[in-house]
């Protein structure tokens, strides 16, 4: 709290209240996700709002101010009007939400806090890092040791995704993978068998995947079955206690891929440990892409961080209470990395019949760089 509001101050002095309503944010300041908001006022204590469930609230967490509400005029009569502007969070709060505030607490404006809430998110406490890293060693186990031995012939991507989830949930996954992303369904990550992996899709991210069916495109497909010599493509997220990891492990099933798969792949796992020896404190994440692209020729860049126009345009991601948080290894990132931060990089590769080479693992920013959490294993885990 004390550091939002230095921040507030510092990025936007005139500021005078702050209102969250997004779960996440929620938590992160509060320890509990309800339904209801929490109100920072420039001038005063925070309080946190509760429609539903105000005694859970209680039961979870160390708020010193909480209130139960039955609607936004309870709290209004408590409140009085907001001062205008009131600052939101722009990128959650729905239309229709935000008019029926504007109704009860008379607010006629607000202002943006995303990039600021953000820049704390972004700078892990002690405490943070403990859950990623204990999400890291059981993202570890999952993909380096325990996926390979359910990897059969014959199975389909769906099959592989539901022993996926049966296996996370054994090693303490907490059940969800969270994106900040706009109504980003992900549950797992992506699945996918061969070229499977290079599939379109609308997630903003190097891979693909078919997919359960248009409605659902998550997951993995029932149609489409493991068969020998394919690549396995594994990109998922897990996470303990609200804070996650992100990691991707590819295999060879029954067979080795070809040689220049094998070496696209591995000048990928180059890529990622020349990153990672560049997240120290001060760095520039836009100077670390610039760096990274500008070395790799013309011929490599072809479907490199994608397949065909869909590639995107970063190297790496910021990631915490939900997997793409800021900053990004990527243009236009030019504030310093700081230590304490945690990042994904995933430099990876799409090859025509093939499927999607590289990697991916969580760093933690150190003053010797980048100290990945999520295992050692270079990938094309060999399944014969």
């Amino acid at each position: 709290m004390a550091r939002f509001r230095k921040i507030m101050d510092e990025r936007q002095p005139e500021w005078r209240l702050a209102i969250f309503v997004s779960k996440v944010n929620m938590y992160y300041f509060t320890g509990t996700m309800q339904d209801g908001f929490l109100a920072i006022p420039r001038d005063g204590e925070a309080v946190l709002w509760v429609r539903r469930s105000y005694e859970r609230a209680l039961d979870e967490s160390l708020f010193p101010d909480i209130r139960p509400m039955q609607s936004y005029r309870d709290a209004a009569q408590a409140m009085g009007m907001f001062p205008c502007p009131v600052h939101m969070e722009t990128e959650k709060v729905p239309l229709a939400m935000y008019q029926r505030m504007q109704k009860y607490f008379g607010f006629t404006a607000c202002l943006s806090l995303d990039a600021e809430i953000m820049a704390i998110r972004a700078i892990k406490s002690p405490y943070e890092l403990s859950c990623m890293r204990r999400s890291g060693q059981a993202h570890k186990t999952i993909l380096e040791d325990r996926v390979p031995q359910v990897l059969r012939e014959g199975m389909t991507e769906a099959e592989l995704a539901a022993d996926l989830f049966s296996i996370m949930m054994e090693e303490g996954f907490h059940g969800v993978t969270r994106f900040g992303m706009f109504d980003t369904e992900m549950i797992l990550g992506q699945v996918g068998f061969g070229d499977s992996s290079i599939y379109p899709s609308y997630f903003n991210g190097p891979g693909g995947h078919i997919g359960l069916s248009p409605a659902v495109p998550a997951l993995g497909s029932r149609e489409r079955r493991l068969k020998k010599g394919d690549l396995v493509f594994v990109d998922i997220g897990f996470g303990v206690d609200g804070y996650h990891t992100d990691k991707t492990m590819t295999y060879m099933f029954g067979q080795k891929l070809p040689d220049y798969a094998i070496e696209i792949h591995e000048r990928c796992v180059a890529i990622q440990d020349r990153i990672a020896s560049l997240l120290k404190p001060g760095a520039i994440p836009s100077k670390i892409y610039q760096e990274i692209m500008s070395g790799l020729e013309p011929e490599f860049l072809e479907n490199f961080m994608g397949f065909g126009k869909r590639t995107v345009k970063f190297l790496g991601h910021g990631i915490g209470l939900v997997v793409d948080e800021l900053p990004v290894i990527a243009q236009g990132f030019d504030e310093p990395i700081q230590e304490g931060m945690a990042f994904a990089l995933e430099p990876k590769k799409g090859i025509a019949g093939i499927g999607m080479v590289g990697i991916e693992n969580t760093f933690v920013v150190t003053a010797d760089g980048g100290e990945c959490i999520t295992g050692s294993s270079r990938g094309l885990i060999p399944v014969y």
